[in-house]
């Protein structure tokens, strides 16, 4: 299956992976159209976000480890129950427009894989749509 393999250092963390994606952009050979980016991982997620400011990253696992602290009495035992929910925040999944075989992002905008149940090997799948 294409995709990228990484190798996440902290529990919460936004892994900039902009140029991997690229990188399996121009592999998979899209010239024009879109492809999916998927997290095939139950506690972590993608999302595109400013990537210019790292501040901003940092932000957002700062406010969602607010939103949804590690323990609040969760029934689920396995003591990760916030990181399944940040995921289903945050979402498993973008469609990327590819123009000219490059990804189509804003002057500011970066791809992130967001871990929020590490450090773990995790992989995001590119898949041609």
């Amino acid at each position: 299956m294409p995709g990228i393999a990484l190798a996440t250092d902290r529990r919460e963390q936004f892994v900039d992976v902009t140029e991997a994606v690229a990188a399996a952009v121009a592999e998979l050979g899209v010239t024009d159209g879109a492809v999916l980016l998927h997290v095939p991982h139950t506690t972590a997620a993608v999302t595109i976000n400013e990537g210019f400011d790292p501040d901003v990253a940092a932000d957002v696992v700062d406010v969602l480890a607010r939103l949804v602290p590690r323990d609040d009495g969760y029934a689920h035992l396995e003591g990760n129950s916030d990181s399944h929910v940040k995921s289903i925040m945050v979402g498993c999944s973008q469609l990327l427009g590819v123009a000219g075989g490059t990804p189509v992002l804003g002057r500011w905008q970066r791809i992130f894989f967001c871990e929020f149940d590490g450090p773990r090997q995790r992989q995001l799948l590119v898949l041609r749509v």
